[in-house]
């Protein structure tokens, strides 16, 4: 979920990330056996509040370094070809399109993490290795400008289905597949919904129908997109766009003033589900500290704390969210889901597919 930090700097949220210091200077990842400092290596998206991890660094004895390595894709891939000598000791941030090729090439040891009991039971993963952590999850769905809607006297579309119809014609704008982990929740939804080989006619009429691809997230939302704050000052003309289920509420959150309602809604049946995972790493150098962080992701101070700084949900049961959430973005009820083992067979030869279909 690479575009969560995007979404929130957009509407006016300064994420801070941190890296505490705390590294030794005979030890060149901060990390060692023995050592008081835990590297965390994470995509960019990490966000936390300074005082929950402060908390933790002063409950555990240890300081955190935080490595960000660029995206999803581009931060599991480095840490797939250094996990001999690996930057750090636990990875956040593999997501379940992505999950089958950590696992494959080695990248975690086994560990379970205490209070993965309380994690719910439709996140859980590797259940007999342990080798992962769920962390948080989220919803790729297409939103809606309520206003552009209303002023045309049409209502929204709530399905796969609707975004092919005329009524709909030139007003989606989605991302790159091959670019954009939107864009690919997006491909992967209507490969669940459609099936191995009715997602292609599906794309075929999508097509035809008038949808935009533009390379990322951020120049969809906020530049092609009506209804986000970014769209209406770039004079935005598309009313629908592949984004999160998280993105209304941070419309209102973040906004000033802040409207009573949202501007922007989701189509609830066009949502795919993503879940993050965290791990402690193979040849990791700290694994006492690795696994002491791991335990405080799963902590209800850490699981809390997620929603306003990565726009995402908790996984663990009695985690509560913020009440714009729940009243704004609520998670959707019936998303589309896909084992990670079979987007591991199927998502390269997808987005080839995609791409010549779609692209050419």
């Amino acid at each position: 979920m690479n575009n969560k930090k995007f979404l929130a700097a957009v509407v006016g949220l300064g994420l801070v990330t941190l890296s505490a210091c705390g590294s030794s200077s005979d030890d060149s990842n901060g990390s060692g056996s023995g050592s008081k400092t835990v590297t965390l290596v994470s995509h960019d998206s990490w966000a936390v509040s300074k005082n929950v991890l402060a908390d933790f660094e002063k409950k555990s004895g240890y300081k955190v370094k935080v490595l960000e390595d660029g995206d999803a894709g581009q931060a599991v891939n480095k840490a797939i070809l250094t996990k001999d000598n690996p930057q750090g000791d636990v990875f956040f941030g593999v997501d379940n399109t992505l999950l089958s090729r950590a696992l494959d090439n080695g990248l975690f040891q086994s560990y379970e993490a205490k209070g993965a009991d309380r994690i719910k039971a439709e996140y859980r993963a590797d259940q007999d290795k342990h080798r992962v952590t769920p962390i948080d999850s989220g919803d790729i769905c297409v939103n809606y400008d309520k206003a552009w809607f209303t002023e045309h006297k049409l209502q929204p579309p709530t399905s796969y289905d609707d975004l092919i119809k005329p009524a709909y014609k030139n007003l989606l704008v989605t991302e790159n597949a091959s670019t954009s982990s939107p864009g690919l929740g997006f491909l992967l939804g209507s490969a669940a919904k459609y099936g191995d080989e009715g997602w292609q006619g599906y794309w075929k009429k999508l097509k035809a129908n008038g949808v935009k691809v533009v390379d990322g997230w951020e120049q969809a939302y906020n530049e092609e997109f009506s209804g986000s704050a970014g769209g209406k000052k770039a004079k935005a003309d598309r009313p629908l766009v592949v984004s999160y289920a998280s993105s209304p509420p941070a419309e209102v959150i973040y906004a000033d003033p802040k409207p009573k309602t949202a501007p922007t809604g989701v189509a609830d049946g066009t949502c795919f589900r993503q879940i993050e995972y965290a791990g402690l790493l193979s040849n990791a150098k700290n694994t006492e500290g690795g696994k002491a962080f791991l335990d405080f992701l799963l902590t209800k101070e850490f699981q809390q704390d997620m929603p306003l700084n990565m726009f995402v949900y908790p996984v663990v049961e009695g985690a509560s969210v913020p009440a714009e959430f729940t009243q704004y973005g609520p998670q959707a009820k019936d998303p589309e889901t896909m084992d990670p083992a079979k987007i591991a067979d199927h998502r390269d030869d997808w987005v080839k597919s995609w791409t010549s279909l779609v692209l050419k």
